[in-house]
């Protein structure tokens, strides 16, 4: 399930837009701040590459948020009524990762124009058609209500062989995964069970990416196994 804050998106949205904006670019906005957040939490972007973080602050990167900020009241009720939508389109299995600029300073294709989503709100156009106009006709809204099967934290104790459950599941299905880019990893039966096969394809995994080959999944490879997983499935941006 997708952890996010009301008061965070509300905090970034009153840092990036302006609360005097038509309704329809407020809710385009607020749409693609909620899909790119939920797109660094649903892949772990970040903790994947080691840093104990989610988002960062830094616009060159993600978006801004100012801790103790002023919230305005019109960005508040979007933000209230639309919080569980986000952004996505057919074949992609997470939030849209919906970058945005400006549009003054910055203006880059295939991103969301915050000042050009401002005049097409002036023209008449709705929320939906004002994100279509940015990132494609096929995108579509849906509902953030349970995800499963993407990467998740580290459990907190290494697996091993011997070790059974839902964890070793996981890594059984990102490792087949990766596999399909890396064949020299043995494909494995997804069933929760670390024998000796997952420890095999655990030693030659640490072996490509050049980590310890003891076939124990502890921290480091963990968030190895996640980071390369979310690029050959493509579900962030790289």
């Amino acid at each position: 399930m997708f952890i996010v804050r009301f008061s965070y998106i509300k905090n970034v949205a009153c840092n990036e837009i302006y609360a005097t904006w038509p309704v329809s670019t407020l809710h385009a906005n607020i749409l693609a701040i909620l899909s790119l957040t939920l797109n660094r939490v649903f892949t772990e972007w970040y903790r994947a590459k080691g840093y104990d973080f989610t988002i960062t602050s830094t616009t060159q990167l993600d978006q801004k948020y100012v801790h103790g900020r002023n919230i305005f009241v019109e960005i508040s009720q979007v933000v209230d009524e639309i919080f569980t939508t986000y952004i996505t389109r057919p074949g992609i299995r997470q939030p849209l990762f919906a970058q945005y600029n400006d549009g003054r300073r910055t203006n880059i294709p295939g991103r969301l124009s915050q000042w050009g989503s401002a005049e097409l709100g002036e023209r008449g156009y709705s929320a939906l058609n004002i994100l279509k106009h940015y990132y494609g006709q096929d995108i579509y809204l849906t509902q953030a209500q349970k995800v499963s099967g993407v990467p998740t934290s580290f459990p907190g104790e290494a697996l091993r062989v011997g070790s059974s459950g839902p964890d070793v599941r996981a890594i059984q299905e990102r490792l087949n995964a990766i596999a399909n880019n890396f064949p020299a990893i043995p494909k494995l039966r997804v069933d929760g069970v670390f024998d000796d096969r997952t420890e095999t394809a655990v030693k030659e995994f640490q072996k490509i990416n050049h980590l310890s080959q003891d076939g124990v999944v502890g921290f480091s490879t963990w968030y190895r196994i996640s980071h390369i997983y979310v690029a050959v499935t493509r579900m962030a941006e790289l």
